[in-house]
């Protein structure tokens, strides 16, 4: 299958991602990651997205696509793909049909996994890291035997700047902002599929299944 998931910070999209491939028998294809591999890799792509990042600029949509349609030509996704953070933009969108187009294939759904605002704040503002080993706590849901102690090194526990509620909020606004339209182009196709992610892992990722007829 041929799918995209999206979803804000603090969502579970993530989680719901590896287990999804795993069932799916799929490359999981985050830009992140495949910005990191095109980078060491040398690819044409790669290299050209370096030069942007070094600068401390953003890459443009023209390699950002580039490198995409890269990787959907690699023999690992002739069964499939899951990509994640990408598209960005209605122009990426349309980028990816085109690209599809000519390979012969479209997309099978868009997995849009939605949790109240005031859940997502609740979630991203309880997270706190150690700052030794990086393992993650929660102040409600996953709380350090000894306050502000780690479980695991004994290291220090600490909220990071970007979980205060202030920056949380800023994150969301941004995503809700950008993703919108995506959203809206996607709802016209008759592709989106929205989830509640506000349940038990297990119970999304039933939700998400059902949804693409599995």
């Amino acid at each position: 299958m041929n799918l995209l998931i999206m979803g804000p910070p603090g969502a579970g999209k993530g989680t719901q991602a590896e287990e999804l491939v795993k069932k799916l028998q799929i490359p999981h294809i985050s830009t992140g990651d495949m910005f990191r591999t095109a980078i060491s890799e040398g690819t044409e792509m790669g290299r050209k997205a370096k030069e942007y990042m070094d600068k401390g600029e953003l890459v443009p949509d023209s390699v950002v696509v580039g490198m995409v349609k890269e990787r959907l030509s690699r023999p690992d996704c002739d069964n499939g793909f899951l990509l994640d953070g990408f598209p960005r933009n209605v122009v990426q969108a349309e980028a990816l049909d085109e690209k599809l187009k000519g390979m012969g294939r479209l997309l099978d759904g868009v997995i849009n996994i939605i949790v109240p605002r005031e859940k997502i704040i609740e979630r991203l503002t309880g997270r706190r890291v150690c700052r030794s080993c990086g393992s993650s706590y929660h102040m409600v849901f996953k709380k350090p035997r000894v306050d502000e102690v780690c479980d695991n090194c004994g290291g220090e526990i600490y909220q990071r700047s970007d979980d205060n509620e202030t920056a949380v909020n800023n994150r969301l606004y941004v995503y809700e902002a950008s993703t919108q339209p995506l959203i809206n182009y996607y709802a016209k196709k008759n592709l989106l599929k929205n989830i509640n992610g506000d349940q038990e892992i297990k119970k999304v990722m039933d939700d998400i299944m059902n949804s693409l007829g599995k």
